[in-house]
C-alpha cells in the first residue's frame, strides 16, 4: 500500500486543457453523478482557471481534483482582499484512504501562498472535513419556508414609490450586475465577480428545475434607475383547498430598504402561491423584521462559507476593527507551520497592523478559530466558551471580540 501510495501522489498534477473532460467527469461522479446539462458544463468550463486547478491521474484515469478561483473578497472594513476560492475537490471512491486529499490541500495551499493571496475559503459538503485543514465556518446562511396566505409584511416609507417589472433574465444581466457590484463593498463575505461569473445567475436548465418554471426575473426601479431585482421560479401545485404554488427564491438583491422591501411584497403578494422559499439568504436580511408572524416562516441557519487564513499577518492587517484592539495571539497551525507563533495585531476602525513578536500571547487558539472569527460573524467569546480560544490576560478577550466583529453579518451570495 506505501509503494501504492506513492506512486498515486506523484501522479498529482496541474490541469492541462485537454484533460477537462476527464478531470470534470470524475467531480461530477464524486458528487452523485447527476447528468448536467450543456450549459452548465460549458460555463464551468469557461471559469476554470487551469493553471490553479490540480488532477491526481492513476495512469489515464484521474482519481482526484481541486481547483481554486482567484477571487476578491469583502473583509470588514469593505477592504477586498485577493482570496483563493477552493472548489472541485475531489477523490475517486476507489482511491479512498490514500492520502490523496491531503496531498492536494499541502499543495494547493503551498501554492496560494506563493501567490500571495493570505485567504483561502470554500464551502463545504461535508463540514468535517475541511477543519484539519485550518478552515474555519466564519459566515452562514438564512433559510427560510414562508407562509404567504398567513403573514403580512409591514413595508417601510418609500416602499410605493418603487417600481416593480418583470424582465428577461438575460436583457436586465447587465443593470443587475451593475446593483450587484455597488452592494459588494458593504458586505463581508461578499464576492467581487470576475467576467463570466454573471453568468451564473441566469442558468436555467431544465434539469434543475425540480417541476418549476423557467427562471423569472422583476427589477425594482425609481426615477429610471435600476435599485433592485429578484430571480425566481413559481411551481404550481394544487391541493385540496385550490392553488398552493410555491415561489423559488434564486436571488435578490437590493440598494435601499424601500427596493428591498418592494422586492418582498412582490414575491409575497404572486397569485396562486401560498408558499415563499428563501434558501442561502443573509442572516441579518430585513424581512425577518416586517413580517407578522416569524414562526410561519420556518426559519434556519446553516454553515456557509469557510475561511482559512493562508497568511496570519498579511489576512489580519487587510481588514478594520470595529473597536481598538491591541493584542497578542498565540496562532496553533501545524498544517501551514510559517503561521504559528505569536502574533501581534493592533487596530481600529482606519486600519490595521500585525507582525511577528516575542511578547507574552494574550489570547492562545488555533488557525481555524482565526477563520472563524476573521468575517466578524462568530464571536471569539463563543469559541472561548466552546473550549476553542485560550484567555491568557484578563480582558483580551472582550477587547479582541468586540474589536472582530461585524455589522453587516458576513454573508455568501453564491456558490462555486
Amino acid at each position: 500500500m506505501a509503494n501504492e501510495q506513492a506512486d498515486l501522489t506523484t501522479g498529482l498534477r496541474v490541469l492541462h486543457p485537454d484533460d477537462w473532460d476527464k478531470w470534470y467527469a470524475n467531480l461530477i461522479r464524486a458528487f452523485g453523478g447527476a447528468e448536467e446539462a450543456d450549459e452548465e458544463r460549458e460555463l464551468w468550463n469557461s471559469l476554470t482557471e487551469y493553471d490553479r486547478s490540480l488532477g491526481v491521474w492513476d495512469g489515464d484515469a484521474c482519481v482526484g481534483t481541486a481547483g481554486a478561483f482567484s477571487f476578491r473578497l469583502t473583509v470588514p472594513g469593505g477592504e477586498s482582499v485577493p482570496a483563493a476560492g477552493i472548489t472541485g475537490v475531489s477523490v475517486a471512491a476507489t482511491h479512498r484512504r490514500r492520502g490523496l486529499l491531503r496531498t492536494m490541500m499541502r499543495r494547493q495551499l503551498d501554492d496560494i501562498r506563493s501567490w500571495g493571496e493570505p485567504l483561502a475559503v470554500l464551502t463545504a459538503s461535508e463540514p468535517a472535513i475541511y477543519g484539519r485543514f485550518g478552515y474555519g465556518a466564519a459566515a452562514f446562511q438564512l433559510n427560510a419556508e414562508i407562509d404567504t396566505s398567513r403573514t403580512r409584511l409591514s413595508v417601510p416609507p418609500g416602499t410605493d414609490d418603487v417600481r416593480v417589472r418583470y424582465a428577461a433574465p438575460a436583457d436586465v444581466l447587465d443593470a443587475c450586475e451593475a446593483v450587484y457590484a455597488r452592494l459588494v463593498p458593504g458586505r463581508p463575505g461578499m464576492l467581487a465577480r470576475r467576467p463570466g461569473w454573471e453568468r451564473l445567475g441566469t442558468l436555467d436548465p431544465a434539469s434543475s428545475r425540480g417541476g418549476a418554471s423557467p427562471l423569472q426575473c422583476v427589477v425594482a426601479e425609481r426615477d429610471g434607475e435600476t435599485v433592485g431585482y429578484a430571480r425566481f421560479r413559481v411551481k404550481g401545485e394544487y391541493g385540496p383547498a385550490g392553488h398552493e404554488g410555491s415561489v423559488i427564491l434564486n436571488a435578490l438583491s437590493a440598494l435601499d430598504p424601500a427596493a428591498d422591501a418592494a422586492l418582498w411584497r412582490f414575491l409575497f403578494g404572486i397569485d396562486l402561491t401560498s408558499t415563499l422559499v428563501a434558501h442561502g439568504r443573509p442572516v441579518d436580511e430585513a424581512w425577518q423584521y416586517m413580517v407578522s408572524d416569524i414562526r410561519r416562516c420556518r426559519p434556519g441557519i446553516r454553515d456557509s462559507l469557510y475561511v482559512r487564513l493562508v497568511d496570519v499577518g498579511a489576512a489580519l492587517q487587510a481588514r478594520t476593527y470595529r473597536a481598538p484592539v491591541d493584542v497578542v495571539f498565540a496562532v496553533e497551525d501545524a498544517f501551514c507551520p510559517w503561521n504559528a507563533g505569536r502574533w501581534r495585531l493592533s487596530g481600529d476602525p482606519k486600519g490595521a497592523s500585525c507582525e511577528r513578536t516575542e511578547d507574552p500571547a494574550d489570547l492562545a487558539l488555533s488557525v481555524r478559530e482565526l477563520g472563524a472569527a476573521y468575517l466578524g460573524g462568530v464571536s471569539l467569546t463563543a469559541l472561548a466558551a466552546a473550549g476553542r480560544v485560550e484567555e491568557l490576560r484578563r480582558g483580551a478577550l472582550a477587547e479582541a471580540s468586540l474589536a472582530f466583529g461585524s455589522d453587516p453579518a458576513p454573508w455568501l451570495p453564491h456558490g462555486f
